[in-house]
């Protein structure tokens, strides 16, 4: 397993997500991450510095400004990314926004995810003498207001407040052990602490849990110091706030320890800070959608222990051509409606609904996958939150191609709340025949015709033809 960040989705991508306001710009043709990566793979001096690397001062960095010649800084390291700027996803004159000066915080704050040293690593210019004055200190967020100043720690920017709690993290963890078993026991001293909340990974005798909370994460890190079966349990109760997992030895060894720590094990850090951390996932089954989508099923591994809520997105990763190639997906259900008992808490597959484009990157590799192979899945992610529909008796979505799939879910469940007395779903397509789970949606609606429940409306071409 890695928790390596990873590559920017690519600009085309039907599944690309919005992060924090995060706008996206149509670029030139040639310009995309596949060919960024031919670039950086055909010898050319990509720094202007002939692969020689320097110190560079704040005041050498704040010359290099302008488009012709633009160096960043990020985390302590220089790049020139003049080249780069006509193939970044968000336009250039975002990636500006940091030119002569330290973009860390801006980096952070759209796309930290994104593994920037490998995809600039032609680019490095070289260290920083000094740490340059972040462009946080002065960067207006969209209220209006300045943002408060940030420091940086350990090369990262971080706010004030976060030193204060690492010193004193909120979280404790303790074990307990019997003949047969292990217990640990984290307590977040938050009541409203469920299964939303935590994510296990155990895997080669490693135990990964988070503990997620609105805008921190707790890790506990360890390789265990024996050997324990696979599976494990986890029992959540919310209203003390405590996490209970139980774990079964495979020999009775009275344990002196619970095990060696390991990267960021005991830390509480803010999740935007927090690289991806992915698992191996098996492929169960393959069908088809439509002409050119597919539906997946991953099954987790046995010591994974998570589930996806509503409205969140995973990664799925793999290397091409010797570049980590990343792109996010909406997990959906199996079918449109899936009955109360067969929609557990937690999962132990993961389905998605994935549209082929033949000259894509990642999708021919996904769509020539065979039963039995895996991938790389990373944990979820996403802003939204169930208590946004409290209160919500009409829902109206729209969506357009395999943007239908976050609607997915949501539709699932408003079928199960008797608040709900009206849903619309306004479905853009090309044609006709790319109108996914068109059968199921319509016969929903029929079902639910007396209701006045489901109501689909389709619009298919460039002639905006709606047809219900």
């Amino acid at each position: 397993m890695s928790n390596s960040a990873p590559q920017f989705p690519a600009p085309r991508s039907q599944q690309r997500v919005s992060v924090g306001g995060r706008k996206k710009v149509q670029l030139k043709s040639g310009r995309s991450l596949m060919d960024w990566i031919r670039l950086t793979k055909s010898g050319q001096d990509m720094t202007g510095l002939c692969g020689r690397l320097i110190v560079v001062t704040e005041e050498e960095l704040a010359k290099h400004n302008k488009k012709t010649d633009c160096w960043m800084c990020i985390r302590g390291m220089v790049y020139n990314v003049t080249p780069y700027l006509e193939y970044h996803p968000g336009g250039e004159e975002e990636l500006m926004r940091g030119a002569g000066a330290d973009g860390t915080v801006l980096f952070d704050q759209i796309h930290s995810w994104v593994n920037y040293e490998s995809m600039l690593k032609e680019c490095l210019v070289g260290r920083m003498a000094s740490r340059p004055k972040a462009v946080a200190e002065v960067f207006e967020n969209q209220s209006g207001l300045k943002a408060p100043k940030q420091k940086l720690l350990n090369g990262t920017s971080v706010p004030d407040r976060f030193e204060k709690q690492s010193k004193n993290i909120p979280l404790r963890h303790e074990w307990f052990q019997t003949e047969d078993a292990i217990t640990v026991v984290i307590y977040t001293k938050q009541k409203d602490t469920n299964s939303d909340s935590i994510i296990v990974d155990l895997e080669g005798g490693v135990l990964r849990t988070e503990v997620r909370q609105p805008e921190y994460s707790y890790i506990l890190h360890l390789e265990l110091s024996h050997e324990v079966q696979e599976v494990i349990s986890v029992h959540c109760t919310s209203k003390v706030g405590k996490i209970e997992l139980n774990l079964k030895k495979r020999n009775s060894i009275v344990w002196s320890n619970l095990g060696r720590p390991q990267e960021l094990h005991n830390s509480y850090k803010r999740k935007s800070e927090q690289g991806l951390f992915y698992r191996k996932c098996t492929l169960l089954s393959k069908m088809d959608v439509s002409h050119d989508t597919r539906l997946l099923c991953f099954q987790l591994p046995v010591g994974c222990y998570l589930t996806i809520p509503i409205g969140q997105h995973i990664y799925l990763k793999s290397n091409i051509q010797d570049a980590e190639v990343v792109r996010p997906y909406t997990p959906v259900l199996p079918t449109l409606y899936v009955e109360p008992k067969d929609d557990g808490c937690t999962c132990t597959c993961i389905y998605l609904m994935v549209k082929i484009y033949p000259d894509g990157l990642l999708t021919p590799l996904i769509d020539k996958l065979q039963i039995g192979d895996c991938i790389s899945v990373s944990s979820p992610e996403g802003n939204f939150k169930h208590s946004q529909l409290e209160g919500i008796t009409e829902l109206i979505l729209l969506a357009a191609g395999t943007g239908f799939t976050p609607m997915i879910k949501l539709i699932n469940l408003a079928l199960k709340i008797p608040s709900f007395r009206k849903v619309q779903l306004m479905f853009f397509n090309k044609t006709e025949k790319d109108i996914l789970w068109r059968d199921q949606l319509d016969q929903l609606a029929l079902k639910d015709k007396s209701l006045n429940f489901l109501l689909p409306i389709y619009s298919c071409g460039k002639e905006k033809n709606f047809k219900v």
